[in-house]
């Protein structure tokens, strides 16, 4: 059974019941009005009799008709169960008991000839010639016109509940139609996506109650699920085009060594100076292999979502950055001006991408250029004083396996600055490059920073400049 008659079917059951229960109260309380009139008059007339006094043979007392009028019949019980009236209303023994004075008043209904009565039997003094004895006194009244109304009564109730039922159940399916119509409004995009896997699909919210709030925490559900399909598409994207790149850049090296070896294989007439200067070409060539396979492993590792990240002292890890280019660069001149500041975030990977940028300027620098390094509550900043950034190289020098215009004649694999982008967005943040209006390129790495609490709880995790660092 659908939803839709589910709740039908309980709204017109909810109905009907309050119908019949409302029926059943209203036959029950007429029903008791109308006896209890009944016995008001008898009553009336029972208590005239005992004013008076009851004689055989002779009319009983009656109150005024505005007090209810005289029974219809009556009947005079002796102890001994003789009787005198004009209906022979039955005598049972706890008659003969009230006639005896042995038991007290009581109403009845009793069945004579296929009537109905009301019979109310009281005790009484009865004088029998010059003697009183004791003997009960029986009133009854004809309930033939209750009984007409009562069974015309239960007809109409009947009728009521009947069409109240049917009203019921045309209602309560109009109402859960209409209750239910966001439901379907669900269930057909939920279909719609399902079949069709479009994901643009939303639903109308028509009120802010719980179907509509329903409706709203589907929508979404839907939007952060698109938000996710499109993230995976482009992560699915952006490896299936690392791979290609990859393949394309790691060909000219591999090939290059494959030469070289395949030559000193068979170069048996080969001077010892060929033969030195092509197993150099066959390290240099393997070096540039390796770190071209790291550059594409940290790519690839990157794009996993950061699970461990912690509170760090971005000066200081600028700081032991700074200490290994200088020991990698000699000849050039590192100046540094460090703030200190706190960002949340991976230390290797924020080493891996400071590294980057500080090489980069390094190696565009010329032999004693000056390359200056500024840590602040921005960023990292590292400028160089080379030769710069050719324009149209800009908008792509963060780009996967790009070589600038500067760039092509010196040995490196181009995924460097794209490392640099790739922690960038990882944490939060940016990276931008630029030219110095006075020579040189400036690139400038974003980061969010952390509260002074957390700065200070960094303190204590992160070794100060010149310690041993557990980065690289």
């Amino acid at each position: 059974m659908s939803l839709r008659k589910r709740v039908a079917w309980v709204a017109a059951s909810a109905v009907a019941f309050a119908v019949v229960i409302a029926a059943i109260v209203c036959y029950m309380v007429v029903r008791t009005q109308l006896l209890g009139q009944v016995d008001t008059e008898l009553r009336a007339q029972a208590v005239a009799v005992q004013d008076g006094q009851a004689r055989l043979g002779q009319p009983l007392p009656a109150p005024q008709p505005s007090a209810g009028g005289p029974a219809q019949y009556y009947q005079l019980v002796a102890a001994d169960g003789s009787s005198n009236g004009d209906l022979g209303l039955p005598i049972t023994s706890r008659t003969t008991a009230v006639a005896a004075g042995d038991a007290g008043a009581y109403i009845e209904d009793v069945t004579i000839g296929g009537s109905r009565f009301r019979q109310l039997t009281f005790p009484t003094t009865l004088q029998v010639g010059d003697q009183f004895e004791p003997g009960a006194v029986q009133l009854a009244r004809p309930l033939d016109g209750i009984q007409n109304i009562l069974r015309n009564l239960r007809l109409v109730l009947l009728l009521v509940c009947a069409g109240g039922i049917a009203l019921a159940a045309v209602l309560g399916r109009l109402a859960a139609r209409q209750v239910l119509a966001p439901l379907a409004e669900v269930a057909q995009t939920a279909r719609h996506i399902e079949e069709t896997e479009d994901l643009s699909s939303r639903i109308h919210v028509h009120a802010d109650d719980e179907v509509g709030q329903l409706a709203t925490r589907f929508n979404a559900m839907i939007e952060r699920l698109q938000g996710s399909r499109a993230a995976l598409d482009e992560s699915v994207r952006a490896q299936r085009q690392l791979v290609a790149d990859a393949s394309h850049e790691l060909r000219t090296p591999i090939t290059s060594l494959r030469t070289n070896i395949e030559v000193l294989m068979a170069g048996d007439a080969l001077s010892d100076d060929d033969r030195h200067r092509l197993l150099a070409d066959v390290l240099e060539q393997s070096e540039e292999l390796s770190a071209l396979i790291g550059d594409v492993i940290e790519l690839a590792r990157g794009d996993l979502p950061i699970t461990s990240a912690e509170d760090i002292r971005l000066d200081r890890l600028v700081a032991d950055c700074v200490t290994r280019a200088r020991r990698d660069f000699p000849d050039v001149r590192f100046e540094t001006s460090f703030e200190p500041v706190a960002v949340d975030g991976v230390p290797e990977r924020l080493a891996r991408a400071v590294n980057n940028l500080l090489d980069n300027a390094a190696h565009h620098s010329a032999t004693g250029g000056l390359v200056e390094v500024t840590v602040d509550q921005h960023g990292v900043e590292v400028r160089d004083h080379g030769t710069g950034i050719d324009p149209a190289d800009l908008p792509y020098v963060f780009d996967r396996f790009y070589r600038g215009a500067n760039s092509r004649h010196r040995q490196g694999s181009g995924l460097g600055l794209a490392i640099v982008r790739q922690a960038a967005i990882q944490h939060g943040g940016s990276v931008e490059a630029a030219n110095a209006p006075d020579r040189g390129a400036v690139f400038t790495l974003r980061l969010p920073t952390v509260s002074e609490d957390q700065a200070d709880r960094a303190d204590d995790a992160y070794p100060v400049a010149g310690d041993p660092l557990p980065l690289t």
